[in-house]
């Protein structure tokens, strides 16, 4: 299938964005704790207005933590997955939407997979925290167990240099 990116103008923060398109399952792929990450938009791409993960997991849970500098939206589109938002807990399934604000702790546990959602980013940017805690993928599916995994004695340094924090 033809790739339709097209690079930015500049590609940094206040650069113009051109229309781009990135087909089903196109992208950058990554092995990222345990799931198949595909950026579908970086912040390069998007001149830093947000960046866009398409991620598929097997059932189990994310860790609690928190983003700095950015807000995390999520869109369910196969699977059941219990959030935690804000101390909130919100049972999400295909085509349910969630909105999760910047300084705000959050969570989610795959109850039913796999599950499919897009992680939106705003403003872009988290796509180097994802490199930094994944490998690229082999191909695309989800990992065998193990494989792709950061090295968890280091991972709370590496996420808090991206502006995240692990809470629990």
């Amino acid at each position: 299938m033809n790739t339709n990116i097209v690079e930015l103008t500049g590609g940094e923060a206040g650069a113009t964005p051109r229309a781009f398109c990135s087909h089903a399952l196109e992208g950058e792929a990554r092995w990222w704790l345990g799931s198949l990450a595909v950026i579908k938009a970086s912040a390069t791409q998007t001149a830093g207005r947000f960046t866009l993960v398409e991620v598929i997991e097997n059932e189990g849970e994310a860790p609690l933590h928190v983003h700095h500098r950015e807000d995390e939206s999520f869109l369910v589109m196969e699977g059941e997955i219990e959030f935690e938002i804000g101390g909130r807990t919100i049972m999400a399934g295909p085509g349910s939407f969630l909105f999760g604000p910047r300084d705000v702790p959050h969570r989610y546990t795959v109850k039913r997979g796999p599950a499919r959602m897009l992680f939106l980013f705003t403003p872009g940017g988290f796509e180097e925290l994802l490199r930094a805690t994944s490998v690229p993928a082999d191909d695309r599916r989800i990992p065998p167990d193990g494989e792709g995994m950061p090295d968890m004695e280091t991972f709370p340094d590496v996420v808090r240099h991206y502006g995240c924090e692990l809470l629990g």
